[in-house]
């Protein structure tokens, strides 16, 4: 009987421990996140869709105008783009992915009326059938 109380203390002592270790382990990620939202970086993900009866030559010509985009904004601190290449076949005609990073809100309301931006459009709208477009803080 003295055995099973002992053994009855020992689990209780032993859970209050592990409450309190996860309670310290679940406040410091809180911190934690909290900080990395502060010191993280905004992404802009844009995909489109093409017009069937856009050729290869004004698709490169778009691909060729984004990624000079870049060099012409500041604000943009980095770039990467890519073909969609999944085998899940949800992409739902979405071909073309390109990612741009900002510091801040600020500097991706600089760069969204920028001329150069606008201009870009002009070189897009004509063979652009549906665009997406998700902006997110890093985490």
């Amino acid at each position: 009987m003295k055995q099973s109380y002992l053994t009855l203390t020992l689990c209780l002592i032993l859970f209050a421990l592990l409450s309190m270790a996860f309670k310290n382990r679940t406040a410091h990620q809180t911190d934690q996140s909290i900080s990395m939202q502060e010191d993280s970086l905004l992404r802009h993900v844009v995909l489109f869709k093409f017009k069937p009866e856009t050729t290869k030559e004004d698709i490169k010509k778009v691909e060729e105008a984004f990624t000079a985009l870049p060099a012409k904004i500041p604000q943009i601190v980095g770039y990467e783009w890519g073909l969609n290449n999944s085998p899940e076949g949800l992409n739902q005609g979405f071909t073309h992915c390109f990612f741009l990073t900002f510091n801040s809100e600020e500097d991706r309301a600089v760069y969204l009326p920028h001329p150069d931006h606008k201009a870009f459009g002009d070189i897009l709208g004509p063979h652009l059938d549906d665009v997406l477009v998700v902006d997110y803080w890093a985490k």
